[in-house]
């Protein structure tokens, strides 16, 4: 699995993208503290990542989480997959967290999982996503969704539904300085 992290580092960067391979947890979760700790405020976007990383409580308790990410310094986000090729994608409910990492915070860095990498393109993440993500996100919020119930996506129209906005970063967004620690581990959905 390290080759295939490796490999992804590489063509996130061929995107625009600073991307850097962490072989452990422990190297992430240094990595992204040490940005937090230049900063001055933080926002995050819901991540289950950040919260196994111990990055979320460390800034707790430090008083640096904000909950408004569109103007902080740093903003804080995993993704739900990365195509083997470096293109991002995520899923929003109302949009938030996809429009934080596009635009607004003076920088952006990303943890993401080996588990999140996928060999196809974006309709391998996409699906990636709706199988592996969206229904656990669904029932760790409560969601009365059929994919919380059955634990498989039904493409719904619940208005619960957290799966609204795609959002496929093809390259870096102009003018946001964008960090991704591909870390090989297991994290988050």
């Amino acid at each position: 699995m390290d080759e295939i992290c490796i490999n992804v580092v590489a063509a996130l960067k061929r995107r625009g993208f600073e991307a850097v391979y962490c072989a452990t947890k422990d190297e992430a979760t240094a990595a992204v503290l040490a940005e937090a700790d230049a900063v001055h405020r933080v926002g995050m976007g819901g991540t289950m990542t950040m919260r196994e990383l111990g990055v979320t409580a460390r800034l707790e308790q430090s008083g640096k989480l904000q909950t408004r990410g569109a103007d902080c310094d740093l903003f804080l986000l995993s993704a739900n997959a990365v195509t083997s090729d470096g293109r991002i994608v995520n899923i929003d409910g109302n949009g938030n967290r996809v429009a934080a990492s596009i635009s607004g915070p003076k920088k952006v860095v990303y943890a993401i999982g080996r588990n999140k990498i996928v060999a196809g393109g974006i309709d391998a993440a996409i699906a990636r996503i709706k199988e592996k993500a969206c229904p656990p996100n669904c029932i760790r919020l409560g969601k009365k969704t059929p994919c919380a119930a059955t634990g498989r996506c039904a493409d719904c129209d619940s208005p619960d539904r957290i799966c609204k906005v795609t959002a496929v970063f093809d390259r870096r967004p102009t003018g946001t300085p964008t960090t991704v620690y591909v870390v090989n581990a297991d994290l988050g959905y």
